[in-house]
C-alpha cells in the first residue's frame, strides 16, 4: 500500500512536490487544476524531472467541476477536450490512470439525461486514454453518484472504467457509509483511494483521521479483505502539516497492524 497526497491547485507545482519528497510520501495525487496546476501551464519535463528528484510516482487528478453532462454541446466538447489535454500530460509523466467526476448539474434536465450524458464524455474519454496508455476511473460523489446502485448506472455501460474510491464521500449525504456496498460491487475495478475524515451529514470537511466518523480502520479492512494493496492519498487539508503527517502514520499502522 502506498500513501499519497495531493497539491494544491494555487501553489507552485515543483514545491509542493518537493516538500511531499521531503516529508517521506510515496506519491502525489497530481491534480491539473488552475490557478497553479493547470493542463496547459504544466512544463512536463520539469515536474517529471522533480518527480524523479522526489523518489515520488503520481496519480493523475482532474478539477471536479468540469460540465460533462452540459445539455450545451459546445461545453460539454469543452470538458472533454480539457480532460483529453489533461491525459497528454499524464501520459507524459508516465502516469498509469487519472480520474474523472461525474457531473452532477445540469438544471431542469431529469436523471436519465444526466447520466447519458456523462456515458457520452467518458465514453471520448476512455477512447483518447486507451490510445495515450492512460486509464480513466470515476470518482462517487456526495449525493448523486455515491452508491453502488448508482455508480452502476456509469460502471455497467463502460467496462473499461475503473474506479475510484473516495471514503470520505462515501460518508456524506446517506444514512451509514457506502464504501462497503461499493467495495461489494466493484472492487474488482478499484484503481485508487481518497481517505480522509467528516462528521457525515453534509459537509465535506476534509479532516485528519480519527477527527470525525469516518471509521478509517473498519474501511482499511474492507480494502485488504477485497485484495486492494494500491494506492491511497490522504486528502487531509489542514494549514498544520502534522495533522496530514498524522493521518499517514495513523493509516500505515492500521494497515501493517490490521486494527
Amino acid at each position: 500500500m502506498l500513501i499519497g497526497a495531493m497539491n494544491h491547485p494555487a501553489e507552485d507545482v515543483l514545491r509542493e512536490i518537493r516538500w511531499m519528497g521531503e516529508l517521506g510520501f510515496d506519491f502525489v495525487d497530481l491534480t491539473l487544476e488552475p490557478p497553479a496546476a493547470a493542463s496547459w501551464k504544466l512544463d512536463v519535463e520539469a515536474v517529471r524531472q522533480a518527480l524523479d528528484d522526489a523518489g515520488l510516482r503520481a496519480v493523475g487528478h482532474t478539477a471536479w467541476y468540469l460540465p460533462l453532462a452540459s445539455a450545451i454541446e459546445e461545453i460539454r466538447c469543452g470538458a472533454v477536450a480539457e480532460l483529453k489535454r489533461c491525459l497528454d500530460v499524464f501520459r507524459g509523466l508516465g502516469v498509469a490512470w487519472m480520474n474523472v467526476h461525474p457531473d452532477r448539474h445540469t438544471p431542469w434536465h431529469d436523471r436519465r439525461f444526466v447520466v447519458e450524458r456523462n456515458i457520452v464524455s467518458l465514453r471520448e474519454v476512455i477512447a483518447h486514454g486507451r490510445e495515450c496508455g492512460v486509464g480513466v476511473m470515476i470518482e462517487n460523489l456526495p449525493r448523486d453518484f455515491n452508491n453502488a446502485a448508482q455508480l452502476a448506472e456509469i460502471l455497467d455501460p463502460l467496462p473499461e472504467l475503473g474506479l475510484h474510491l473516495d471514503i470520505g464521500h462515501a460518508n456524506l449525504h446517506v444514512p451509514a457509509n457506502t464504501t462497503g456496498e461499493i467495495l461489494a460491487r466493484f472492487g474488482s475495478r478499484l484503481r485508487h483511494v481518497h481517505l480522509h475524515d467528516n462528521r457525515g451529514g453534509h459537509e465535506d470537511l476534509h479532516l485528519p483521521l480519527g477527527a470525525g466518523t469516518v471509521d478509517a480502520p473498519l474501511h482499511a479492512r474492507a480494502l485488504r479483505d477485497c485484495g486492494y494493496d494500491g494506492t491511497i492519498t490522504l486528502e487531509v487539508f489542514t494549514p498544520d502539516r502534522r495533522h496530514l503527517l498524522y493521518s499517514r502514520d495513523a493509516l500505515r499502522r492500521m494497515w501493517d497492524e490490521g486494527e
